[in-house]
C-alpha cells in the first residue's frame, strides 16, 4: 500500500525543503494531545500540561481535533514563511469552504467528507451528514462542528488566537531549540537535492520514500493506497523534530502536495518473549487487521465506525478485532451502547518502533 505523488513534467527546483514555524507548533500539538505516541517527549509534554492557564488548556480541548488523529490540510504549509505569524496570516486567506472541508475531515474523523462535494455550508444535506459523523466521534466533535458550520470566521478566529496563545506559552521557547537541528537537516537535503538529485535527496528523508525508478512520482510507503499530482506546483518537504514517527503528507485534492517528515533518532524497541512475537505476527499476518490497526492508532473506533471506513460488514470486522483482542493489541471501553476500541501502544511499541512508525505514517 502507498501513497503517489505524481511530478512527472515537474520543473527543477519544484521539490521544496524549508522549515515551518506552523507545522512544528502543529506537531508540538499532537505531542500533547498524544504522549503515549512520543515517549521520548514525555518530560517536555508534562511540564508543558502543568505550566498551561486553564483557559488556553480549554481551549486546546475545543480544537484538538484539528491535530490529534490527523492534521487538518491549511495546518501544515506548503509555502512556509519565517515566522508563526506569517503563516497564520496565510491561513486567514484561506477561503471558508476550503478551511471548514478540511477542519471537518479531522473532526469527523472520516474521509467521507471531502473536497468537490456540496459545501456543507450551503446545503441542508451535506450539512446535516457533517453534523452526523462528529456526533458519531463524540459530543466534543460535535459541539465543534456545529460551532464552526454555524459561525465559521468566529471559530476560525478563535483558533488562531489559541496558537498565538500557544507561541507565548511554550512554542516559541521550544521553537528557539528545535529550529538550529531543523536548519541542520536542511542544509543537508538541499545539499544532496543539488549534488546528487531528487533520489538521493528523497532517501535522505526516509525509508519510506523513494523516487520511482521513471523519476516521475514519489512513492510514500504508507498503509493506505492513494495519489495526488503535484500539477506544476511542486512538493514542499518539512522537517520536523516533535513530529517522530509520523511522516505526514497532504494530499488531498486542491491542496498542494506537502511531506513533514521526521529528522530526529528513534527510539530501541523493548525486548519481549518470543511466545508474545509470535501470537502478535500471527494475529497482523491480514491485512484487512493492518487497516483496522491503522484507523484505531489514530482513536478510538466503534465496529460499526470501522466497518463503514473500510466498505467491510460489522462481523467481518467483529471476527478481526476478535484476534488482535486475543494478541493483547486492543483493548475495548464501553461507552453508552457502544464499545469503542482503542490500540494498546505497549504491545505494539513492544513488537519494535517500525510497525509503530508504519502504521503512524
Amino acid at each position: 500500500m502507498t501513497l503517489r505523488i505524481d511530478i512527472g513534467g515537474l520543473p527543477a527546483g519544484r521539490l521544496r525543503f524549508a522549515a515551518s514555524p506552523l507545522a512544528e507548533l502543529t506537531a508540538m500539538l499532537h505531542v500533547l494531545a498524544e504522549p503515549a505516541h512520543h515517549p521520548r517527549f514525555a518530560d517536555w509534554a508534562g511540564g508543558v500540561r502543568t505550566g498551561l492557564r486553564p483557559e488556553l488548556a480549554e481551549r486546546l480541548g475545543e480544537a484538538e481535533f484539528l491535530w490529534r488523529s490527523s492534521r487538518a490540510d491549511f495546518l501544515v504549509p506548503a509555502r512556509p514563511r519565517p515566522t508563526l505569524a506569517e503563516e497564520l496570516d496565510d491561513v486567514d486567506r484561506i477561503d471558508d469552504e476550503t478551511y471548514v472541508t478540511a477542519a471537518l475531515i479531522t473532526t469527523c474523523g472520516s474521509n467521507r467528507v471531502h473536497f468537490g462535494a456540496p459545501s456543507p455550508l450551503s446545503d441542508t444535506t451535506a450539512r446535516e451528514r457533517a453534523l452526523d459523523l462528529a456526533q458519531a466521534r463524540g459530543a466534543l466533535q460535535e459541539a465543534f462542528a456545529e460551532r464552526l458550520l454555524a459561525d465559521p470566521a468566529a471559530v476560525r478566529a478563535r483558533v488562531r488566537h489559541t496558537l498565538e496563545q500557544c507561541a507565548e506559552a511554550f512554542f516559541d521557547a521550544a521553537w528557539a531549540g528545535v529550529a538550529v537541528q531543523l536548519a541542520t537537516d536542511l542544509r543537508l537535503k538541499n545539499d544532496l537535492l543539488k549534488r546528487q538529485g531528487a533520489g538521493a535527496a528523497l532517501a535522505s528523508v526516509s525509508g519510506a520514500v523513494t523516487l520511482a525508478p521513471d523519476g516521475t512520482r514519489i512513492i510514500v510507503d504508507k498503509l493506505q493506497d492513494n495519489a495526488t499530482a503535484a500539477n506544476g506546483t511542486g512538493v514542499t518537504f518539512l522537517p520536523s523534530v516533535f513530529g517522530r514517527p509520523h511522516l505526514v503528507v497532504v494530499h488531498a485534492p486542491g491542496w498542494q502536495p506537502v511531506v513533514q517528515y521526521p529528522v530526529a533518532e528513534a527510539s530501541p524497541a523493548e525486548p519481549v518473549s518470543l511466545e508474545t512475537v509470535t501470537l502478535r505476527l500471527e494475529a497482523l499476518a491480514h491485512p484487512v487487521r493492518l487497516r483496522l490497526l491503522r484507523t484505531l492508532v489514530r482513536g478510538p473506533h466503534t465496529t460499526g465506525e470501522l466497518a463503514h471506513a473500510w466498505e467491510l460488514s460489522p462481523p467481518e470486522v467483529s471476527r478481526h478485532l476478535a484476534v488482535l483482542r486475543r494478541a493483547g493489541l486492543l483493548t475495548a471501553r464501553r461507552q453508552g451502547r457502544y464499545v469503542r476500541y482503542a490500540v494498546s501502544l505497549p504491545g505494539l511499541t513492544a513488537l519494535g518502533t517500525d510497525l509503530l512508525a508504519a502504521l503512524l505514517r
